[in-house]
């Protein structure tokens, strides 16, 4: 799984740094592989790591149960705080951490569930959750751009509702990925059949999902509503959102626009279609790390840390280093974080923010257990 985390760090890196267009204004194939998908794959893999800690295929009950739970809270508020540390950096990429904490905290009482009704949680809030969003978007308060601790003293109405619902990661309609991970953790992640299964399922899922988006917004008259519903857009304007996602806030217009597939436009399609990307990626890596260990050794480097580079990587951005020639910047990035992965793992269970995070839920875990 190390292999699969490793593989969205760097996507989420090659959307950070590198150009989106290429020279005739469309976007790169870098771009529409991994915008949108990168985020998702990591909150479903959250789901999976989180099925772990709690027994796996054999969930904990009772005591252990409730030590799980408390472990999950405080790794979730630990992540929180990290976020809302790096969010006083002058990163010009949204941080993703302060959602992750809250989607953790939101898991607590999850983790007892049964595979089956994780499965139907994820369905239900890839559906409902983007609904909800469109909803109560206009009457909630504009998110700022990336949350801090100071935002919990100046603007906590603020900070609560982009955390949960209208910021560029909104925890209740991202809590799908983190079901169906949860979902997901409870099989038999070892058996080449759970692989293949999850990869082909997966791929099924996102191809069903983009057919159905491209069938309602031609022939079945997707954008003619979207534009009757959107006098005040050009219908440039409608195909550079259904393109690069909205600017800001999706239109709330009409329910239409719950079947775009654009990246972080937080739609129902959208959300379908990524966790079926994510699923699909998590069972090829998984497939090949059967046969191509050593190949993949690298992307399980980078995955075993990925807490500790992202947050790096978050800091380097903020400094703007090499920001007129991201090519070179990606592969340096790319390069050192591989080689300090490497040379950390010698003599490391843990990287140095996962090592942080991993001795503090164990406290917590064991001083439940005690008390039990």
């Amino acid at each position: 799984m190390d292999g699969a985390r490793g593989l969205a760090l760097i996507g989420l890196m090659i959307v950070h740094v590198l150009p989106p267009e290429d020279y005739d204004f469309e976007p790169t194939v870098l771009w529409q592989i991994f915008a949108g998908h990168s985020a998702a794959l990591f909150a479903l893999l959250a789901g999976v790591s989180l099925a772990f800690g709690s027994g796996g295929r054999h969930p904990v009950k009772g005591t252990a149960l409730r030590a799980a739970r408390a472990s999950v809270a405080v790794r979730a508020a630990l992540i929180l705080a990290v976020g809302l540390a790096i969010g006083y950096a002058p990163t010009p990429v949204s941080i993703i951490l302060p959602y992750y904490g809250v989607m953790f905290l939101l898991a607590v009482p999850l983790l007892g569930l049964s595979p089956r009704t994780l499965a139907l949680l994820a369905g239900m809030t890839a559906v409902a959750g983007p609904i909800v969003v469109q909803l109560l978007r206009d009457s909630l308060p504009g998110p700022g751009f990336n949350p801090t601790f100071t935002s919990l003293v100046t603007e906590p109405l603020v900070l609560v509702t982009q955390l949960l619902l209208t910021g560029e990661y909104p925890a209740v309609p991202y809590m799908a990925y983190l079901c169906a991970g949860l979902a997901i953790g409870r099989l038999d992640l070892g058996s080449r059949r759970v692989q293949l299964r999850l990869m082909l399922s997966g791929g099924v899922l996102a191809a069903a999902t983009w057919l159905l988006s491209v069938l309602l917004l031609g022939p079945l008259g997707g954008m003619k509503r979207l534009a009757e519903a959107s006098p005040e857009l050009s219908s440039e304007a409608i195909r550079r959102i259904l393109v690069w996602g909205p600017e800001g806030r999706l239109p709330t217009t009409s329910l239409w626009w719950q079947v775009v597939l654009a990246p972080h436009s937080t739609t129902v399609l959208e959300k379908l279609n990524t966790v079926g990307t994510s699923m699909a990626a998590l069972g090829a890596v998984l497939l090949l790390s059967r046969i191509a260990a050593s190949e993949l050794a690298p992307l399980a480097a980078l995955g075993s840390m990925t807490l500790t580079l992202y947050s790096a990587h978050l800091l380097v951005l903020s400094t703007g280093f090499l920001a007129n020639q991201p090519s070179g910047s990606l592969l340096i990035q790319i390069a050192l974080a591989t080689v300090f992965a490497f040379q950390w793992r010698r003599g490391h269970a843990n990287g140095p923010l996962e090592g942080l995070v991993a001795a503090a839920t164990k406290r917590t875990r064991d001083r439940v257990l005690a008390a039990g």
